[in-house]
C-alpha cells in the first residue's frame, strides 16, 4: 500500500469520475491552446462539449509518433513558451526526434508519480540510490534524480556505463538502489559475480527501465548483486518519461505493473481494428493524458503491447496492473504466416532451465525461397555442452507447441552473446523482400 504518495481516489467509480474530469479537461486545454489538437479535432467533427462519459473518449482521432515528428520541433505545444520550462526528447532512431515540452507542473506531478514508484518497491529515505542510465534530452536519468530527491533518499547520479566507476561507488558508497535498464544490469551482474564483489555490496533493491525484461534476467541481477527485490519501471517520453508505474514485487502478483490511472487513462486496442480487447488479451497501449499541460496525449498509439491483469492485487494497491511490455506492434515479424514478437519468444525461453538469459532470432530466406528461423540462445553458466541436443529440442519444442512454427535452435557458450548498456537487439530479420 502507498502511504507517503498515495492513490488520489477510493474507489472504481470515483477513479472513472476522475478520469473523465480529466479527460474533459485535458480536451479543452488542447481545444483552446493546442493548433495542432483543434485542426484534428475539427477534422473529425468533435469538439469539447462532446465528451460526456469515458465512451466519448472513442470520437477521438488517435495521435501518432509521425504526428510528433511532422510537428518538430514543438510538436502537441498547449502552453505559451514563457510557461514552460524543459524539453525532453526521444531516443527514436528514425526521421525526426520527438520533442516533449514540460511546464513546471508536469514536472512536478511526474516527480510525485516517480515517488510512488520508490516507494512501492520498498525504497526508504535512508536509502542511496546510484543511478546508472542516460542524462541529457532523455528523460531518464534526470526523471529517476528528480523523483529521488523529491522522495528524500540520497541521490548517487553516476550516468551509464564504465563498469568500474560503478562497481567502485557500489563498494564505496554502500549504494542500497540500483536504477538502470535491463542490460546494464546484466553487465553489473556478470561484472559483480565475475570478480567476486557480492559481500561487498549492500544493494536491496534494482529498479530496470526503458527495456522488456524476462524472468531469467531478473533473477540473474537478483542473485548476482544480492538484492531483495527486481522491478520493472515502466514510461515513455511522450507520457512525462519513467516513472509511469512499477511492477509489483507481492506474492501472487505474477510481477504485474501498476499503472497510475490518476494520471494517465490507459487504453489496450487492437492494433489492427483499434477497438477495445478484452481484459487479459494482448492489445496496443494508447494513452491519454488526464492532466498534462505543456504538451497533452489523446489517444496516443503508443505501439507498445501489453495486457490488462484484471481482479485485485494481493498487496492491496488499488491502482490497475497491465502486464510487462511484451513488445511493439511494429515490432511484429511475420514468419510463415504467423506474427511473431520478441516478448513471444522471450516467455517461451523462460521456461526451459539450463539455459541463460541472453538470446538472438534470426530469420532468413534460403535458397528454396522459404523462410527460416534460427534461435541462438546461450548455456546457463555452468551448462555442459554435451546437454546441447536435449536443450535444442526442448526449446524448439516449446516454441512450435506455442507459435506453431518450426525453428533451428543453437546453443552457445555463456557469454557470447553482445552485451549492451542500453537497449539489447534481438531480433534480426535478413529476409530479402
Amino acid at each position: 500500500m502507498l502511504t507517503r504518495f498515495p492513490a488520489t481516489f477510493s474507489s472504481q467509480a470515483e477513479l472513472e469520475r476522475l478520469q473523465l474530469a480529466g479527460v474533459q479537461w485535458t480536451v479543452a486545454h488542447a481545444w483552446n491552446n493546442s493548433p495542432f489538437y483543434r485542426e484534428r479535432f475539427e477534422q473529425a467533427g468533435v469538439s469539447p462539449e462532446d465528451i460526456r462519459t469515458l465512451a466519448d473518449l472513442q470520437k477521438l482521432p488517435f495521435t501518432t509518433a509521425d504526428d510528433l515528428r511532422a510537428g518538430y520541433p514543438f510538436p502537441l505545444r498547449a502552453m505559451p513558451f514563457e510557461d514552460l520550462v524543459r524539453i525532453h526528447s526521444s531516443s527514436g532512431t528514425t526521421g525526426k526526434r520527438k520533442v516533449l515540452c514540460y511546464s513546471q507542473k508536469d514536472l512536478d506531478d511526474w516527480a510525485a508519480m516517480f515517488c510512488r514508484c520508490y516507494e512501492m518497491a520498498g525504497v526508504t529515505r535512508e536509502d542511496r540510490v546510484q543511478i546508472c542510465v542516460g542524462y541529457g534530452l532523455w528523460t531518464a536519468g534526470i526523471g529517476f534524480q528528480t523523483g529521488c530527491e523529491r522522495f528524500g533518499a540520497l541521490a548517487v547520479p553516476v550516468g551509464p556505463g564504465n563498469l568500474e566507476i560503478q562497481t567502485t561507488f557500489m563498494m564505496d558508497l554502500q549504494s542500497t538502489v540500483i536504477c538502470c535498464t535491463a542490460s546494464m544490469g546484466l553487465l553489473l551482474a556478470e561484472e559483480v559475480q565475475r570478480r567476486g564483489l557480492r559481500d561487498k555490496l549492500k544493494v536491496r533493491k534494482v529498479i530496470l527501465g526503458a527495456e522488456r525484461s524476462s524472468e531469467a534476467i531478473l533473477s540473474k541481477i537478483r542473485e548476482a548483486l544480492g538484492a531483495e527485490s527486481v522491478h520493472d519501471i515502466t514510461g515513455l517520453t511522450e507520457v512525462y518519461g519513467p516513472g509511469t508505474g512499477l511492477s509489483c514485487a507481492a506474492p501472487g502478483s505474477g510481477g504485474a505493473i501498476h499503472y497510475w490511472a490518476d494520471y494517465y487513462l490507459l487504453e489496450i486496442l487492437n492494433p489492427e481494428t483499434l477497438q477495445p480487447v478484452a481484459p487479459g488479451e494482448v492489445g496496443e497501449m494508447v494513452f491519454t493524458t488526464l492532466r498534462k499541460e505543456g504538451a497533452p496525449l489523446i489517444r496516443y498509439r503508443s505501439r507498445d503491447l501489453t495486457r490488462l491483469i484484471p481482479g485485485d492485487c494481493p498487496c492491496g494497491c488499488s491502482f490497475p496492473r497491465h502486464d510487462r511490455i511484451l513488445g511493439r506492434s511494429d515490432d511484429v515479424v511475420i514468419f510463415r504466416g504467423v506474427n511473431i514478437y520478441p516478448g513471444q519468444v522471450d516467455e517461451i525461453l523462460d521456461t526451459v532451465e539450463g539455459i541463460g538469459s541472453e538470446f538472438q532470432v534470426v530469420l532468413d530466406r534460403g535458397a528454396d525461397g522459404r523462410d527460416y528461423m534460427t534461435i541462438r540462445v546461450e548455456r546457463g553458466e555452468d551448462g555442459n555442452p554435451a546437454d546441447d541436443a536435449l536443450l535444442a529440442r526442448r526449446i524448439s519444442s516449446a516454441v512450435k507447441h506455442s507459435l506453431m512454427v518450426s525453428c533451428e535452435v543453437t546453443l552457445l557458450p555463456y557469454g557470447e552473446l553482445p552485451r549492451s548498456e542500453g537497449k539489447t537487439k534481438r531480433m534480426f530479420d535478413n529476409r530479402n523482400y
